[in-house]
């Protein structure tokens, strides 16, 4: 019930004084409207844009980064997990075609892609912790991605990139990104075993890459329930997380 908020005080998006709140909501609509009449004046976005890819080009703009072809910058793997993550916001927001409300959106949007930002650097690091914990975790579902060249080549930057947006199915991904919002990045890879833990059944079965992406690509929404919450307790189980601190204290 109070997702929105709470996301918008951790995002930095209200101070948590409510006296300030107001104030600073009405600092945050006029700097949306001039951005996006930025955009719309300098032809980057017209009325045919989607507004996920509005809510980005805002943010690029922003950032100082926007360029005029904005469909070439969107083939950045980062752009792209960007645009994902936005366009999977309107769902977990469910946001109406309201200003006040596309200002709400837009702004924890914003918070977001920064926490992405942040976390580019860690994405090696969460990848090779990925690899680390699944062969503790299951060791023949290990060895078998290994024999079938899928576990090198499973696509971590786009998962790690977009908060798994695409993956995890919208109705239970609010439950990562809230993790997200307080700089809990290790979440991901939790999520990314559990993922492969709990398909393990389809993926032992799968001969190559393209099967066992397909297999991940049609997760259902029973499913991503069950990934989430099986990712969030084995998160909270102090000696897997200690394992997982480990890692990356080794090799800051």
């Amino acid at each position: 019930m109070y997702r929105n908020f709470l996301w918008k005080v951790l995002l930095d998006v209200v101070p948590v004084y409510p006296e300030s709140q107001e104030f600073v909501m009405a600092q945050r609509k006029a700097e949306f409207q001039d951005l996006k009449e930025a955009l719309r004046v300098t032809k980057i976005i017209d009325i045919c844009t989607k507004q996920h890819l509005i809510f980005l080009a805002m943010w690029l703009l922003r950032k100082r980064r926007v360029k005029v072809d904005m469909a070439a910058q969107l083939e950045s793997p980062l752009y792209r997990a960007m645009s994902t993550m936005a366009e999977t916001m309107w769902h977990v927001l469910d946001v109406e075609l309201k200003e006040e409300k596309l200002v709400d959106m837009y702004w924890i949007s914003s918070g977001l892609f920064a926490h992405v930002e942040k976390l580019q650097k860690e994405v090696g690091k969460l990848q090779e912790c990925t690899y680390t914990l699944l062969e503790k975790e299951d060791v023949e579902l290990y060895k078998h991605l290994v024999k079938i060249d899928a576990l090198h080549n499973l696509p971590y930057n786009s998962w790690f990139y977009s908060c798994f947006a695409g993956v995890i199915c919208n109705g239970s991904i609010a439950k990562i990104w809230d993790k997200i919002t307080v700089g809990a990045y290790r979440i991901l890879v939790f999520v990314a075993v559990v993922t492969l833990t709990t398909l393990r059944r389809l993926l032992l079965r799968c001969e190559n890459i393209d099967q066992v992406l397909d297999t991940i690509n049609n997760i259902t929404e029973e499913t991503s329930e069950v990934i989430v919450n099986k990712a969030i307790e084995s998160m909270q189980q102090s000696g897997t997380t200690q394992q997982v601190d480990m890692y990356f204290t080794k090799h800051s």
